[in-house]
């Protein structure tokens, strides 16, 4: 990334209601105008913030209290884009040229050239119970998933979650969720009743997500992949130096760490399985199965918190018979953590746990007003496809109402 990049900030709107500000905006990079998807916006300091969707773009809600404090737009391997929030207000700035991070860091420095990735990659998974939360703590969510069949949208659920976590102590058993969710509010669409439906898992989607968090749940590395892990060229990230490293024999593994304190700051990771019967279901049999997952952490009180989860499940459907395709699927969950509260003394009480059982049976009137301030991912052109193809039954909106 040896460019500068402009993040044009898009105020479209600004509104304050029910006493909160509503920022818009889109990073996109100034040499080639392409978005830079997941940046994080936050405000310094403070226990809130979004990202920026596929496209760059975000609407970020927040209490107009923070309206004197400071605005700030991340992204890795760029130097942080930092005003006070009343500036950029006022201002009616369109556009903010940032630098790009320090070109020296495009080069292994001599004095660490001899740390091996793997031994860096020791270090920051020995470090997770001290870089990470090991107090309680509560978290504001927004959850998302999206079933798709052959490249048609058959089904959206949204949701609006409470999480709370003792810390992120090492669990006695990694597949048993440690962390309490009660559910706040749910919109959906009417896809559930869709044929196809049945293709997808129909266990609580939400849970199996936090499961895939790799960090909190201490999941076993193979010795070779320390011993074949590489480092690439050192990055930036709020005005941290950072450790890049990769792996990509069996699978793809890309992880960030901050030098500094050796804290884990994002993770990539990708796989696919081919097989002649890894699952099968009325009459067709999967042959194909890729997933993809990012995992991003954001700094706060000194401790490093989940920012953002997404993993994407690829499947192949195939007759059982003449093994022709019949069609494929394809599942996208998000979490967005909206706000962080630290070392909390509340509680999830067991009355007020989310259910076991899949979210789209769990009943909830759909509240159009909390949605219109809640923080989400924002919709993307791709997402509009997405409503356009739901919509084909009813509008969206009638069809949350519906639910």
């Amino acid at each position: 990334m040896r460019f500068i990049i402009l993040f044009v900030l898009f105020i479209g709107f600004f509104e304050i209601h029910a006493q909160k500000i509503t920022l818009s905006g889109k990073v996109i990079d100034k040499a080639t105008g392409e978005s830079l998807p997941f940046s994080s916006v936050v405000i310094k300091g403070k226990p809130i913030g979004t990202i920026a969707n596929l496209s760059g773009e975000f609407d970020f809600h927040f209490p107009s209290e923070y309206r004197n404090d400071i605005l700030v737009v991340s992204m890795l391997g760029y130097e942080n884009f930092e005003a006070p929030v009343w500036s950029v207000i006022n201002s009616g700035q369109k556009t903010i040229e940032l630098n790009k991070s320090i070109t020296m860091l495009d080069e292994v420095v001599v004095t660490d050239s001899l740390i091996a990735g793997g031994e860096i990659l020791r270090v920051a998974l020995s470090k997770i119970e001290q870089n990470f939360a090991m107090e309680p703590f509560m978290m504001d969510g927004f959850y998302r998933d999206i079933k798709k069949v052959s490249g048609t949208t058959i089904a959206l659920l949204e949701a609006a979650v409470k999480i709370f976590d003792d810390n992120y102590a090492k669990p006695r058993n990694p597949s048993k969720l440690r962390e309490h969710v009660k559910l706040v509010e749910i919109r959906k669409s009417l896809g559930y009743e869709n044929k196809f439906a049945a293709y997808f898992d129909q266990k609580n989607l939400l849970e199996d997500l936090l499961l895939h968090n790799s960090i909190r749940y201490h999941h076993d590395i193979a010795e070779d992949v320390f011993e074949n892990i590489q480092r690439e060229d050192d990055s930036f990230y709020n005005d941290h130096e950072i450790f890049v490293l990769s792996y990509e024999k069996d699978f793809k593994l890309k992880v960030f760490i901050d030098k500094v304190d050796y804290s884990i700051i994002h993770v990539d990771f990708e796989i696919s399985y081919t097989g002649d019967n890894l699952d099968t279901r009325k009459d067709v049999v999967n042959t194909f199965i890729g997933y993809k997952k990012k995992i991003d952490f954001r700094r706060y009180n000194g401790k490093m918190y989940l920012n953002y989860i997404t993993v994407i499940t690829q499947e192949k459907w195939n007759d059982v018979n003449t093994k022709a395709l019949k069609f494929d699927t394809e599942l996208t969950q998000h979490l967005l953590i909206n706000q962080v509260y630290a070392n909390t003394a509340e509680r999830i009480r067991s009355t007020e746990k989310m259910r076991n059982y899949g979210l789209q049976y769990q009943d909830y009137p759909y509240n159009k007003e909390f949605w219109a301030s809640y923080n989400v991912i924002k919709e993307t052109a791709l997402d509009r496809k997405v409503i356009e193809d739901l919509e084909r039954e009813a509008p969206l909106e009638k069809q949350f109402e519906a639910e």
